[in-house]
């Protein structure tokens, strides 16, 4: 299996607290990769592992079969759940200025910008400032910034929060477009309805440790036969919820 990014028996304390418990994570290239949870779980943790913005205590992380490098950063497309554009700043100098830290050109920037706006129908949003855009209409803009610079792996934390049904399934649609161009996608969250629709392979992390991994097909394979009703009278933990929600079709 070629993995883009392998997580070792990663630890994270912070005081008292364990955020990340020995865990270990393989995300095949080309995958749409489900990091399941609750909140508060650790998804998050990780998440910022692999973006360098945290390190571990110990464990590692390798990014195409080496230890991760801050170089590697620039081939990493980030959506956090916390959004941080300039509330200030126009739209389209915003996308702009986010894509030359990328390494874009201006011109290329602005080029690819455009299209993107136009797929979103979102050009009149050019010369608008941030903190006129509605939250859903910023996440948009938010999402452009994150896939811009055309990453190898793009990780979106809690992508869909806000979201209307017909934005999501278009923020859905897109993801699904640029694993076809050749992007690997973690995707996170704890809200279990959209794992069957786009993920390919999941981890289920809950209260910092690694419950299961697999591809969803190996996943329903184990679990497909429980019986739901049957678990839901012994009462729910998070293994049990994600049996009810990818267990039987």
């Amino acid at each position: 299996m070629d993995y883009i990014i392998q997580a070792e028996h990663v630890v994270k304390q912070y005081g008292a607290f364990r955020a990340l418990d020995d865990v270990s994570v393989n995300i095949p290239r080309g995958s749409v990769y489900g990091l399941l949870g609750p909140n508060g779980a650790g998804k998050t943790t990780l998440i910022r592992i692999i973006n360098r913005i945290t390190a571990p205590d110990s464990g590692r992380i390798l990014f195409d079969g080496h230890d991760i490098q801050p170089s590697d950063v620039e081939l990493i497309g980030y959506l956090p759940e916390e959004r941080g554009l300039y509330k200030k700043m126009k739209v389209g100098d915003q996308v702009l200025y986010f894509a030359q830290l990328k390494g874009l050109t201006k011109a290329e920037a602005t080029r690819r910008a455009k299209d993107w706006f136009v797929r979103f129908g979102i050009e009149s949003w050019w010369g608008k400032k941030v903190e006129e855009l509605s939250k859903g209409m910023a996440q948009k803009v938010q999402f452009i910034t994150t896939v811009l610079h055309e990453p190898r792996l793009l990780i979106f934390d809690e992508p869909f929060s806000g979201f209307d049904p017909l934005n999501a399934q278009l923020l859905k649609d897109e993801m699904l477009r640029l694993r076809d161009q050749g992007a690997t996608i973690i995707f996170s969250t704890h809200n279990m309805a959209s794992v069957e629709e786009i993920c390919t392979h999941i981890t289920l992390i809950n209260k910092a440790r690694n419950i299961l991994s697999g591809s969803l097909d190996e996943v329903r394979a184990e679990f497909g036969a429980v019986e739901v009703r049957e678990v839901v009278k012994m009462g729910k933990s998070m293994n049990d919820i994600f049996i009810e929600a990818v267990g039987n079709e």
